[in-house]
């Protein structure tokens, strides 16, 4: 894993939640774990990850993320088996 997606899921494990990450960089960390990433309804999107399904919502009026979504996020991936320990050891 590169150290850009490391600092990434860095940021969204990391407390207080960051209000200044991008949509275009979880698209990135998503697609690289392996997650599909499909378009839904509206600005919505479903992504399945280990088994995990859950649908997340793009950012309406700029393409930075809401800390609703960050947190969401973080959620997901906990229970897909993503954490930022799994992969520190590689880097």
């Amino acid at each position: 894993m590169s150290h850009k997606h490391i600092n990434l899921l860095r940021a969204i494990f990391h407390d207080p939640v960051s209000g200044n990450i991008h949509w275009r960089e979880i698209e990135s960390l998503l697609h690289h774990l392996g997650a599909s990433v499909a378009s839904a309804h509206g600005a919505r999107f479903h992504a399945t990850l280990n088994g995990c399904e859950e649908f997340l919502h793009h950012p309406h009026q700029s393409n930075v993320c809401d800390k609703m979504l960050i947190k969401q996020l973080r959620e997901f991936l906990a229970r897909a088996g993503v954490t930022p320990s799994t992969y520190e050891n590689d880097a």
